[in-house]
């Protein structure tokens, strides 16, 4: 093993694996250990770590909860529910459904916290709504949903920022409130373009809803629109920590669906259990393997490395902002979402910390550029998501994302440039950043 770089061969084995079909969690975890035998340290130090971090970090059940709550939602009747809400309101303008579609995913931000968990629920509903009798191309209404999940992890709750807290150690509470000014801006943004579209391609219409029917449609959905409440109501209220106010949220879920709604069977909570529990062990494979993987570039030092190395640049808040929105652009084309908030984001927090730049406002900046790799060919997740869902080509659903994904791009370009976008609700909340 002499005249070896540990680091190089780590790395290149990550690669490796990775490619022959290794799962990057278990790539890391096996790739750290090599890393440790060939440095002559203590290979145990790799199951020390992953437990340590694993059973240590309190704030991490809030993912399976998190998971749950978004399963028992689209379990029972509540996604079909605000579905109605939310066309009665905007469904009678022009290209009534894509809005609807975009208006669902903000108010269903605001309980799964996941883009998955929405393009998989709720997605699944829109792409047939939006396709029946011909409304609108199913490459459209793919992409439309695709863009549209996005917006779910920036607006609270999220899971991205969930695991964005554990590597920078800013508090989640003002996390959860700095996504919702950039999340309603993106929804706005993705509205703009469906508007803009809607003559030039002859969307329909949605005959309106008569006026004296929406308290009746407002009533039925009231109690799913009341989970943000209760979920974000127990955070800032002081009632509950986020990973409370997590476990709260699914038995909420689990009340309404099963019986209010009476729409869950014991079969159907069982399938959502079990649901829940591969995804969950799914993520949680991968966060152990960055946690391993985390304590090899602490021992490279590569976190202090890098930040020596780009003050010798000297750049601005600004410049280094940019440059993190770059680099995060194209792994985002190329790798999970979670595994750069775990791996490679935690390499950027000293020299943000160094810079002045609020850790609040960076994670933000950091998740939004993570969300749209969801949707950035070649390999954007909710892409494939959308191409098994809707049976669509990846090449013509691609094409009908990029309008989407460019309004986007210009909205994270505001996001980086005015940070009080995101800090404004933080600081009328208490918040000193």
């Amino acid at each position: 093993m002499m005249g070896l770089d540990p680091f190089a061969v780590s790395v290149l084995s990550i690669v490796v694996l990775a490619l022959l079909g290794l799962p990057i969690g278990h790539a890391m975890i096996a790739s750290s250990i090599l890393y440790l035998m060939i440095s002559g340290l203590d290979m145990g130090t790799a199951a020390e770590q992953l437990l340590n971090g694993l059973f240590t970090s309190y704030i991490l059940l809030a993912v399976p909860l998190f998971i749950l709550a978004a399963e028992l939602m689209n379990t029972g009747t509540m996604t079909t529910r605000l579905l109605a809400f939310c066309n009665a309101f905007v469904g009678r303008f022009p290209g009534g459904l894509a809005l609807v579609n975009v208006a669902q995913s903000v108010i269903f931000a605001g309980m799964s916290g996941s883009a998955i968990a929405d393009a998989a629920g709720t997605g699944k509903l829109m792409q047939k709504m939006m396709t029946e009798g011909g409304k609108y191309p199913p490459q459209f209404a793919a992409a439309l949903t695709a863009s549209s999940a996005v917006i779910g992890p920036i607006i609270p709750p999220s899971i991205p920022v969930v695991i964005y807290a554990l590597v920078s150690d800013a508090s989640i509470g003002y996390l959860f409130l700095a996504g919702v000014v950039p999340g309603l801006m993106m929804g706005l943004f993705q509205a703009a373009i469906i508007l803009s579209s809607a003559r030039r391609r002859n969307f329909p219409v949605e005959p309106p809803v008569p006026v004296r029917q929406l308290p009746g449609i407002t009533l039925r959905a009231f109690p799913a629109l009341m989970m943000p409440v209760v979920l974000l109501g127990g955070i800032y209220g002081g009632a509950t920590t986020p990973t409370e106010a997590a476990a709260v949220a699914a038995l909420y879920a689990l009340l309404v669906s099963a019986l209010l709604y009476r729409s869950v069977t014991a079969r159907a909570l069982y399938h959502s259990l079990l649901s829940s529990a591969r995804i969950t062990a799914s993520i949680g494979m991968l966060i152990a393997g960055a946690l391993v993987f985390n304590y090899v570039v602490t021992v490279e030092n590569i976190p202090a490395a890098l930040s020596a190395w780009l003050a010798g640049f000297e750049l601005t808040p600004i410049a280094f902002l940019l440059i993190v929105n770059v680099v995060l652009l194209v792994l985002g084309c190329l790798l999970e979402g979670t595994t750069i908030l775990l791996v490679v984001v935690p390499v950027f927090i000293p020299t943000a910390n160094a810079l002045g730049i609020d850790l609040v406002h960076f994670g933000i900046v950091c998740v939004v550029n993570i969300m749209l790799g969801l949707i950035t060919p070649p390999y954007g997740l909710l892409l494939f998501v959308m191409t098994t869902i809707s049976g669509q080509p990846l090449k013509k659903i691609a094409s009908e994302v990029m309008p989407f994904l460019i309004a986007m791009l210009a909205a994270l370009l505001i996001i980086t440039l005015v940070p009080d976008l995101s800090l404004w609700l933080p600081r009328l909340f208490g918040y000193n950043g």
